[in-house]
């Protein structure tokens, strides 16, 4: 595979446009809520004795949740992607099927941890529904794990290759100089 010519990049990077100031901050604003997240995870079940670490859990579990929801309406509804048009439709279902999963991926972590919540606070705290509830948690977990894995080195990919993609999610100051440039 060769190396697009100069003209051919530049022809590229026009036809590519930016998400919106609000796609960005949810974009980076939901990284910070994931992020936090992560720091306030339990490391025992038993730790959910705590009736109000369980309520705070539960509450998180529930806005996060709400989040995501508004934030994969709202970027359907203004720009789905910023991928051109004669993408590769192996590239495009790539990128579709990383992103849609992301969303559900998530999503599901925190059904499953408000599963997890509510079968305690009923007095569940072991047992097969728990541990199945448990492994299912994990399991989206670790798939979100691979799936930003997935996404970030696509957006790395991008970035190297200097086609705009990666101008189009990014804050302004990270954003590819030559196209920052030819959108000026």
């Amino acid at each position: 595979m060769t190396a697009p010519s100069v003209e051919q990049t530049e022809a590229q990077q026009q036809k590519i446009g930016s998400h919106s100031p609000i796609a960005v901050v949810l974009h980076w604003g939901f990284i910070g809520v994931f992020a936090y997240a992560l720091t306030k995870q339990i490391d025992e079940l038993d730790e959910l004795e705590d009736f109000s670490l369980l309520q705070n859990e539960m509450i998180f579990a529930a806005v996060f949740l709400a989040l995501l929801f508004a934030r994969f309406i709202y970027m359907r509804l203004t720009r789905p992607t910023v991928l051109p048009s004669d993408t590769p439709r192996m590239e495009m279902l790539m990128a579709q099927s990383v992103h849609l999963s992301m969303y559900v991926s998530l999503a599901m972590i925190a059904v499953t941890g408000l599963v997890i919540g509510g079968m305690y606070w009923s007095g569940i705290k072991d047992g097969t529904e728990m541990h199945i509830a448990l492994v299912a948690h994990e399991f989206f977990v670790q798939t979100s794990y691979l799936l930003i894995f997935l996404h970030i080195s696509a957006a790395v990919y991008h970035r190297r290759k200097g086609d705009g993609i990666w101008s189009a999610m990014v804050p302004y100051f990270w954003r590819e100089a030559s196209v920052e440039s030819d959108r000026t």
